[in-house]
């Protein structure tokens, strides 16, 4: 069976970017215990990601790699903003060990969609912070192989995601 729209995928991978002096970093990897499980065609996942894997078959190995573009997008530098300290108050005080650099901090913008903010500095009245993706801009280098396939059932294609075994991950 061949991987197509409505197909339940299990994939076992290695995803690495490269680092800054260019030398492949291993950031993700999803193992034959751990597989990841997707819908064909409602993955959520990258365009191009799927489509690297399109008519492959159980066993089959597959290595590709995605630019910035296909992948989570260019880094934008209108994602990178300046708040005042205060916003990341609790109860009148910034909770220790919060807001030191590198921290990922759940947030919400105006709208009350969840963002993840990096902290990038902090200042004494201000914090910086990028609320980029934190693979933009990277080109992403895949390593894996198709461990099944299967035809998804009519309730896993109404809902747009897996049901049972490794499936139901909301990324």
């Amino acid at each position: 069976m061949k991987i197509e729209k409505d197909k339940v995928v299990t994939l076992s991978y290695e995803l690495r970017i490269k680092d800054e002096n260019g030398e492949p970093q291993l950031i993700e990897a999803a193992t034959k215990e751990q597989p990841m499980v997707i819908l064909y065609g409602s993955s959520g996942l990258p365009e191009q990601f799927e489509d690297n894997l399109e008519g492959l078959s159980t066993g089959e190995t597959f290595s590709f790699s995605l630019d910035s573009e296909n992948g989570y997008g260019e880094f934008d530098v209108n994602a990178l903003v300046e708040l005042p300290k205060n916003v990341f108050e609790i109860d009148g005080k910034v909770p220790d060990n919060m807001l030191e650099e590198g921290n990922f901090i759940p947030m919400a913008d105006s709208e009350g969609n969840q963002l993840q903010g990096r902290v990038v500095s902090v200042g004494e009245e201000t914090v910086r912070m990028d609320f980029n993706h934190p693979l933009a801009g990277k080109e992403l280098f895949f390593d894996g192989k198709v461990e099944n396939v299967r035809e998804a059932t009519r309730e896993e294609i109404a809902h747009g995601h897996v049901h049972g075994e490794g499936g139901h991950h909301h990324h």
